[in-house]
Formats: C-alpha cells, structure tokens, sequence
C-alpha cells in the first residue's frame, strides 16, 4: 500500500524541494558547483573549451522559504550545502537576507504577488551570507499553497548549465529592447557584482546596423543592475557614454575576433586605456579596485555585425577564469539574436509610433473641447494595431470627428490605418458629408485589397469599421454616418445618457455583402453635450455581452462632471472600463460641445431675385455696426457677401441662406448656400471679359473660402479676417 503522504500534507516548500529532486538527473551531470576545465591556452583565446563532466550524485541547489502576508519568515528549509553561510530566522523579514539596494524592488515583486497572486519567476537574486560574502541564487515568488497564506519563495542555486538554460529563456520573452537589454543584464549578474548593456545607438533606435563601425562608436547604456542609487557622474540607462570613455568599449569591438572577452583586470588598467581618472568614474562603479569582462554582443555573418556590448565587473580580488569567461561568451552569443529581434521590432514600433502620433487630434478650436486616448493591447506594443481617432477644425468653422479600427496589426494595418485617416481628412475638409466620405474609404479598402497589392502582400483590410461626426457649432446638431461601428454615446446637458441610434451597416470593402448607401444620422447637441466615439476593444468582455460593455461606458461617460479637465476624465474613463487582459487596442475620443452663442450668428432667407445682393448688404451692415467691426473689415464683408449672393442668384436656384459667424481668433465667416449642384472654380482671370472677375474678389479679399454640399444643395463659404 502506497504510504506517500497526501498533497495537502506536504508542505509547499517539500513539494517543490520533490519536484525538483525529481528533475535533478542521478548519476553523471553537472554537481551545480564550479566545473573542472581542461583547457588549453590557444583554445581559451579563442572563445572555445571542453568541459569534463563530475561524477557521482550532483549537489542539491534547491532551497525554499515560507514568509506570512507581513513578508516575515514563518519556516524554511535552506538545507543544502550551497546555501551554507544563508540564516533565515523564524519571524525575520525576508528582506534581511538581502543587499540593501535590492530591498525596495524585491519589496514590490512580494507584495505584487500577494495582491495578485501571479507568481514572479526565475528573478536572478543575491542573498547576504553571514561572511559578508554573496550567493547568487534564481528566485520565484509564489502563493502558497492552501491551507497556508502568504508566499513561498523558491531559491535555485545558480548552477552554470542550469543558469544559461533559463537566462537564455527569459531573455526571448519581450521584443521590447530596453527589457531584453535588462534581462540579459540580469542573467550576466552571475558572474559579477555589476552587468551592464551598452549598445550602438543606431541599434538602440531601431536603425540599420553598419556591418562594422568605422570611428568612434557611439553608445548607449540600455541596462545596468542591480537596481540601487549609483554615484553622481556613472553612466546608467538612457545616458549616452561620453566620446572618450567609449574607447574603452569600441577596442572590444573593434577587434579582429569581435566574439572574444576583452578583460582589464585592475582599475589601473582601465585608466591607463582611458588616460584619465575622471573618465574612469563614469564606468567603475564606486572608488574600490575592479576588473571588468567586456564582450561584444555579435551578429553572425560575413562580416558579423556588431550591436554593442556587455560589461560584467567585479572586485579586483576575484580575477576572472578562462572557464567563466567561455560561459559569458557563450550566453552572449545565444542571446544576440534576441537584441537584434528588438531592434528590429524598435524600428517598425518607432514608425508605427509617429503614424500614431500624427493622428492624435489636435486643438479643436473654440467650439468644442476634445480628448482622447490611445492603449495598444500589450505593453511592448508589439502589435501596435490599427485602430485609430483623429477630430479636427474643417475650414467651415465645422469639427469632424473620425475614429476607425482597422483590420490585423503591424506595418500593414498600421499603413492602411494612414491612407484612410489622412484620406476621410482631405475628403471632409473638401466639403463631402460624412455618407460620401465612407462611400470613398470603401472604394480605397477594396482598392487596396485587389490581387496585386492586397492579398500578395499578406495582408487585408476587408471588414475595417469606422465612424464619422461632424458637429455644427451654430445649429448645434450633430451629422453622422458610420460603416459597421459601434454607435457613439451622446450625453446631453439635461438627458439620459446612451448610444445614437444607428442602423447596422458592413465594414468597409465587404463586397461580400447586399452594397446599400452610408446612411447619415443627424441629432442635436446643445451645448454642454459630451460625445464618445470608440473602438470595441474598450467594450469587449468575455464576461459580459456588447450591449452590457456599451452601457458600462454609458454611464462611465455620464458620470463626467462638466467642470471636470476633460484629459483626465478620458484616462479616468478607461482605466474603469478597460478589460485587465486585453486583446485589443483600446481607443476613446471624448468630445464636449461648446458651439457659438447665439448673438455671434445671424441667419436670413432671401429669394433669388436680382435684389437678393442689395438685401444682403443691407441686413449685414446693420449687424456689423452692432458687433462694432472696423471700418475697412467691414467693407471687406459686405464686398465678398455681395459677389457670392450675385454668383449664387445667376449660376444656381433659390431661395438663398445667408449666416454670418463671428468666430475665434479674428475671423468673421461667410456663408451662402442654394439649391444649385454647380461646383464654384477659380479660373484664369480675363480682364476683358465680361464676367468669372466675382471669385477673384472673394479670393483676393479672404484668407480662405471653399464649398461644402448638402442634401439639397450646396453651400460657399468666405474668412475674413477682422
């Protein structure tokens, strides 16, 4: 009969103490300490050795430690001979087993994992033995298992095949290139009491590599540990290496064999290469005597292509071995490939990143306030995706207001995502209502997805959404149109707040699909209104259907106080609505609507008679004495209403619309609209002729005039400056 005890007799540290005894091989395998070498010397000089294998049972290298949810040690178990010198004490907090500069980050990582409960895995550590000495141990922190609370802290001897094993593991696991920097940092800590990451500058932002640097290299420090205040004048990350202290560096890159260890095994010696003392201090970390390995981070090939290098120092009195250094060698060179993937991913994320950036909105103006916020789906952004938002003034006094998602992530979603947010820009601003503008970004998505440019690339945008609102600052109404968007949420000053109605429609290229027009929807929004447009990933939950994820966010919107900065109440928004795991990107524009007051407009209908100019100037000049214009503005006013009236009265059919705004920043804005389709162009001015001189006055008197079409007809409208 089986007299193994059950699983919820054993204590954790006991099963993990078993597990890993169950892993370790019997019999002929590394014993987890020190290995002995046979090396010759022409082989250590070439990076190259043979290991010989101890036999008999190895060395125990595991080791666990309980800790309550105060981070004091309830019991332990500490036993093998490695951890010798290592005396955790019941009721001791953990903390005391550690150098004090790692106190505060490990701090944060146990309590993380409390709160939590995800563990921390494979963080390399140092424990404080009783000698002053250290030991540099793999530590994971993890809940422990019922019926006990707090952590259970599993501490791995650092064992050299078993280290090269998980640093090379860990090292892979981010694209970002200041955490793969950190975490081969990290690794190279085993072999030394300070690692740091120095790389060309052209591989920090994601440049193209030269085969091999010409000059002078210039470096960056992209990681330094461990974790603790350093001395005024030491390089740490983010910080460029002076001209003269990266001479030190570049002879380790600029030698013959690039995949060698350079060492320098005093302080002397490296400021003898430095040939100054001062230079010294920004790469020796204190005043103590140190020696210092320096390997070149190298891309195999012909040539082999240099990224930068990493540095372990350590105390004078502890010189380097041939062995150790063909260890560093060897996790280097696994691990160079990892940072070229980084800079690879840092170059495509830097332009995604700028496209990005351009789209962001801009200043509205002064008739509505917007925000917005942008969250791609994971942290690295290595799949910075294609949902986009952009509002921005048009030259009629009009806002638009555009979010999209498009289909997939990377370079090509991101390409996609730029050609139709700069394209719904150029259309609106040219006067085309929203329903037209999406009847263009449909063509251009099947356009783009045609045998030869779409799907031979491998990549599609059939089924990208998007939205499009234009808010009127005068008649304070709202005109939208969207293409298999999730409807908006509008919240009036004085209402209940929820999404516009608006009939379903398809994606954008969904040839698949019966093909109908982009129906335009138009609502009023007083002042004070709050309008939110944005992408699912904000709504989708897998714990809650789409109608619950639009309501949450009715009332997320809703509970914005109208005093309240309109930035923040953006972030606060989906910091309470955004799932925790997300697989999406996360996209919100917040529009708040100011509009004009009402006595800086006016309105008048007037037939299309061949008196309509003469009315015109009449009703204008009465309401520019009373808004107090100037002389000269004011003849400028009358002049351009005046053509535009006569043009629309002899080229198009009435009645007429006539508004005069008086707008922000020193501009007064003519409008007359009609009922004609006619499309009003500057031609080659004729002085002879007879007629065509009216646009050449408005032209020469306004800082800008355009058209925008309606439903019945169209509408010209002039700035002037007053």
């Amino acid at each position: 009969m089986d007299s193994t005890p059950p699983p919820s007799s054993a204590s954790p540290f006991d099963m993990v103490s078993g597990a890993l005894g169950e892993y370790i091989p019997r019999g002929d395998a590394d014993d987890g300490t020190e290995d002995n070498r046979d090396i010759d010397e022409s082989a250590a000089s070439r990076g190259e050795g043979k290991r010989r294998r101890g036999a008999g049972r190895p060395e125990q290298i595991l080791g666990a430690v309980n800790v309550d949810r105060d981070l004091r040690i309830t019991d332990s178990n500490l036993e093998a001979p490695v951890f010798a010198g290592v005396d955790p004490a019941p009721g001791m907090p953990f903390v005391d087993l550690l150098p004090p500069w790692d106190v505060p980050t490990v701090t944060r990582r146990l309590r993380q994992v409390l709160e939590t409960g995800e563990p921390h895995v494979a963080r390399v550590q140092r424990l404080r033995r009783r000698d002053g000495s250290e030991l540099v141990v793999s530590m994971s922190i993890l809940s422990a298992a019922g019926p006990r609370e707090g952590l259970t802290i599993s501490l791995i001897a650092m064992a050299r095949r078993l280290h090269l094993y998980a640093a090379e593991t860990a090292i892979g696991t981010s694209l970002d290139i200041g955490e793969t920097a950190q975490s081969l940092a990290e690794s190279l800590l085993a072999w030394g009491d300070v690692a740091a990451i120095d790389l060309d500058f052209a591989v920090w932002t994601g440049e193209v590599v030269t085969d091999r640097p010409q000059g002078r290299v210039r470096l960056r420090r992209a990681a330094l540990v461990p974790d603790r205040a350093w001395p005024d004048g030491y390089v740490t990350p983010g910080d460029d290496l002076p001209a003269d202290a990266s001479r030190l560096l570049s002879h380790a890159i600029r030698r013959d064999d690039p995949a060698q260890a350079v060492v320098l095994p005093d302080r002397a010696a490296v400021e003898r290469v430095l040939g100054s003392p001062r230079l010294a201090r920004t790469l020796i970390p204190g005043d103590q005597a140190a020696c210092v390995a320096c390997v070149p981070l190298v891309l195999e090939g012909e040539p082999p292509v240099v990224l930068g290098v990493a540095e372990v120092w350590r105390r004078a009195d502890r010189p380097f071995e041939d062995g150790e250094l063909f260890d560093l060698q060897e996790l280097v060179a696994r691990t160079a490939h990892h940072v070229d993937l980084a800079r690879q991913h840092q170059r495509e994320h830097t332009q995604v990143l700028a496209l990005q950036r351009r789209l962001l909105p801009r200043s509205a103006g002064d008739t509505i306030e917007t925000a917005s916020v942008y969250q791609p789906a994971t942290p690295d952004s290595a799949g910075v995706g294609g949902d986009w938002v952009n509002s921005f003034p048009l030259p009629d006094g009009r806002t638009a207001m555009v979010v999209g998602d498009v289909v997939g992530h990377g370079l090509g979603a991101a390409a996609t995502m730029g050609q139709l947010s700069m394209e719904a820009r150029a259309l609106l601003s040219a006067g085309l209502a929203p329903g037209e503008v999406l009847e263009h970004l449909d063509d251009t998505v099947s356009l783009l997805d045609d045998a030869e440019s779409g799907l031979a690339a491998g990549y599609s945008a059939l089924g990208s959404t998007c939205c499009i609102a234009v808010y009127d600052p005068v008649s304070h109404r709202v005109e939208l149109a969207s293409a298999g968007h999730l409807p908006p949420i509008l919240v009036p000053p004085d209402g209940t707040a929820g999404p516009v109605a608006v009939r379903p429609h398809p994606g954008l290229g969904a040839e698949f699909a019966l093909r109908e027009p982009f129906d335009v929807y138009a609502f009023a929004a007083p002042p004070g209104s709050m309008l939110a447009l944005y992408t699912d990933g904000l709504v989708e939950d897998p714990a809650m259907s789409i109608d619950e994820g639009i309501g949450r966010l009715s009332d997320a919107v809703s509970a914005v106080h109208p005093w309240d900065p309109l930035e923040e109440a953006a972030r606060r928004v989906v910091r309470s609505l955004a799932p925790a795991h997300r697989r999406d990107d996360v996209t919100l524009l917040l529009a708040r609507t100011i509009g004009y007051r009402k006595e800086d407009t006016a309105t008048w209908r007037l037939p299309a008679r061949g008196d309509a100019a003469a009315r015109a100037r009449a009703l204008v000049t009465g309401l520019l004495e009373r808004w107090g214009t100037r002389e000269d503005t004011r003849d400028s006013v009358l002049l351009v209403v005046s053509e535009l009236v006569a043009n629309a009265v002899r080229f198009a059919r009435g009645p007429l619309t006539v508004r005069l705004i008086r707008g922000g920043h020193g501009q007064l804005l003519c409008e007359v609209g009609d009922k004609g389709n006619g499309r009003p162009r500057l031609g080659r001015k004729d002085l002879l002729g007879d007629g065509g001189r009216g646009l050449h006055v408005v032209h020469g008197l306004t800082t800008r005039w355009g058209v925008r079409w309606t439903d019945d007809g169209k509408v010209v409208w002039a700035s002037v400056g007053r």
